[in-house]
């Protein structure tokens, strides 16, 4: 038996995640400039022209316009070319997605996801059993806090933000309150440990970030809405100022020897996107600039688990924060 699938087309082994939501975006009945569409992506324009020139080897008709920031879209009235899946490699895809998905790992964002649910669709029951079945018998290994997800929630959310459609849903606070909410889902966000969704809560009358893994019975109302502006602007900014709240913040500033390609494929988008030092400075390297809370040490854990060397340049409580985990790692070490 066989699936077609066009999304599916871009599952190759070193950018899935990138070319899924670079063909999502191109889906939409719009011209994208190349500025925009670097941004929407966390890479440089030269990337997102190679991967426009990836989606065309594959057979996707993009058209790129000339001017000061050309722009791309899907020329319309042509068929998009379909891939035919066997029976396993359907259930391989899927496996694969689930497992990812339901426990936040790095890379695998939202058109990840979307991806999954309309594979899912699509899939015969015989063959969703098989998915099921092969996952429960999986165990993976995570971070341990319990924080694991159903990937039908998260297919369920994924497809009312795509759809803009009303999600009705139970949730659990941080206290053991359950509750029951209406809203509007804006944009599921991964800080690579969890998945939140940001949504305008309807019975709150205010915007609202829940943890994915609190969420429970998962239910789109059929109900379509016209979508708010977010106050910040970014769903994952809104979600760094709600989970911070009004705590201190630091500006960051970090410089990498690597080329901003390879540490932006280590780097979570939601932390920053790193952008190549000019004039030669650095010997090719990149500069990572952004924005986090307290406590600032955490972020010198996660620059340590990039296994790349880093220079920190600001701020001065981070430069600490990493001087004084080399200490510690080097006593442990018998240092």
């Amino acid at each position: 038996m066989s699936y077609s699938c066009g999304m599916l087309t871009t599952m190759t082994t070193d950018t899935p995640a990138r070319l899924l939501t670079l063909l999502s975006l191109l889906q939409t009945p719009r011209e994208w400039p190349g500025g925009e569409l670097a941004d929407r992506l966390g890479v440089s324009r030269r990337t997102v022209r190679r991967d426009i020139d990836r989606l065309r080897e594959l057979g996707y008709p993009v058209q790129a316009t000339m001017g000061a920031d050309g722009g791309y879209r899907l020329v319309a009235g042509k068929a998009m070319p379909p891939l035919v899946l066997d029976d396993e490699e359907a259930v391989a895809i899927a496996v694969g997605l689930r497992a990812g998905a339901g426990h936040a790992v790095e890379g695998v964002e939202e058109a990840s996801v979307r991806a999954l649910a309309k594979l899912e669709q699509v899939l015969p029951a015989r063959l969703r059993h098989r998915v099921s079945t092969l996952q429960a018998a999986t165990t993976p290994l995570t971070s341990g806090d319990g924080a694991s997800i159903a990937p039908e929630t998260l297919t369920v959310m994924a497809s009312c933000v795509a759809g803009r459609e009303r999600l009705r849903f139970a949730y659990r606070a941080k206290d053991g309150t359950d509750s029951r909410r209406l809203t509007e889902p804006y944009r599921l966000v991964s800080t690579g440990r969890r998945w939140y969704l940001v949504a305008y809560d309807l019975d709150r009358g205010d915007w609202r970030t829940f943890r994915v893994d609190r969420v429970s019975e998962p239910v789109a109302t059929g109900a379509r809405f016209a979508p708010r502006e977010l106050p910040t602007g970014s769903a994952a900014e809104y979600l760094r100022q709600s989970v911070w709240g009004r705590g201190r913040t630091y500006a960051f500033s970090v410089r990498f020897a690597l080329p901003a390609e390879v540490v932006g494929a280590r780097v979570p988008g939601w932390l920053g996107v790193p952008e190549p030092l000019e004039g030669g400075e650095g010997g090719g390297g990149c500069r990572l600039r952004g924005t986090v809370g307290d406590p600032v040490e955490w972020l010198a854990v996660r620059l340590a688990m990039l296994g790349c060397e880093f220079v920190v340049e600001s701020p001065e409580e981070l430069v600490r924060g990493v001087r004084e985990l080399g200490g510690r790692l080097n006593r442990a070490g018998g240092g």
